[in-house]
């Protein structure tokens, strides 16, 4: 490993070979927050396998041509593509890039059944995004606030369906390399890790971060049923189960690499132990909806000063922390519109 790799501001870093054959090769986003997602590229005899190829615009599609230039190959040696997950920034390229290589695409069962098959409106998009935000019982003029400026121009392209569906400990088929899937729900419904056992490298996309916490979605209407009734605990059970691999390095999807899992997994787990204190205090003084509670939660930002998608985002955290709760028998949901929580008494 060549040291951790910290971007400075919205510098990329740059393309690296972080073992004999493993390249990690930045691929810039078009939304604001974070800079890049890391594409890691698997050399192997038979031609080039990457995980998280990225969002699809033709910037994107030039840093993974250029990226996989430095480590010596063309575009059209790619042979397998492996997104951990089906959110655009890891997926987005996955369908081009299999139209120029004819490799094959693989993703979980439970992020395939979330898949966009036609483009989406942004109007469309923003109906979906907002749809916490009704449950919570956010005012109206907050849901004016999320609008098409917040998101790329034009239509969301259509997602491309995997050819492979990778389970839990599948082992996808890339010579030379014992990758093992690892499914860690949370961020998404089928959200996927991999292990690489002998260099002892856990690639694990947006599942543990080294700065951020990744957003838990919770509160999206129709969706629920695919996302997970509780996908807060989802994530706290695949904490545990990663934690159980002795890796010796962590290879995100964002920011940068890092040492130290358990010592990570161990922050999370409490971070997320303060936030059901939040909910709780929140809730001390009798029933609130979804929406109070967020704003009584502590934030990196005054929640005055929060807007658009990032209020969207907090709103959903604290519906799945407010979920988690109740799978302990520690609050419940009042019917209502918009539902109310309440603590149960001891």
């Amino acid at each position: 490993m060549t040291g951790q790799a910290r971007p400075a501001g919205p510098q990329l870093p740059p393309v690296e070979r972080l073992r004999p054959g493993l390249w990690s090769i930045p691929i810039p986003l078009p939304t604001a927050g974070l800079s890049h997602v890391f594409m890691y590229l698997f050399e192997t005899d038979r031609g080039a396998y990457v995980i998280d190829p990225g969002w699809d615009t033709d910037t994107g599609y030039a840093a993974v041509e250029a990226g996989l230039a430095v480590a010596g190959y063309a575009l059209t040696d790619v042979r397998g593509i492996m997104p951990t997950h089906m959110h655009p920034d890891h997926y987005g390229l996955a369908g081009r890039l299999r139209e120029v290589s004819g490799a094959w695409i693989a993703l979980h069962p439970a992020d395939a059944a979330l898949l966009r098959l036609d483009p989406m409106d942004p109007a469309e998009l923003i109906d979906k995004a907002n749809a916490p935000l009704r449950r919570a019982g956010a005012p109206r003029e907050v849901l004016r606030d999320v609008t098409p400026a917040h998101l790329p121009p034009g239509p969301l392209p259509a997602m491309a369906r995997p050819d492979i569906l990778l389970n839990d400990g599948d082992r996808p088929d890339v010579p030379g390399w014992d990758l093992r899937a690892v499914w860690t729900p949370g961020h998404s419904p089928g959200h996927l890790c991999f292990w690489e056992p002998v260099n002892r490298l856990l690639l694990s996309g947006d599942h543990i971060l080294p700065r951020i916490t990744p957003n838990i979605p919770f509160g999206t209407g129709a969706a629920d049923d695919l996302l997970g009734d509780d996908p807060l605990g989802d994530y706290l059970r695949s904490l545990d189960k990663v934690d159980e691999l002795p890796a010796e390095a962590t290879l995100p999807a964002h920011e940068y690499r890092f040492d130290g899992l358990s010592e990570r997994v161990k922050q999370l787990h409490d971070h997320h132990e303060q936030r059901f204190g939040e909910v709780l205090a929140a809730l001390a003084a009798g029933p609130a909806t979804g929406w109070d509670v967020a704003s009584q939660m502590e934030w990196s930002r005054p929640w005055a000063e929060i807007e658009g998608f990032v209020k969207r985002s907090a709103v959903a955290e604290a519906l799945a922390h407010l979920r988690a709760l109740e799978r302990r028998g520690l609050v419940r949901e009042r019917p209502g519109e918009p539902p109310a929580w309440e603590r149960i008494p001891a």
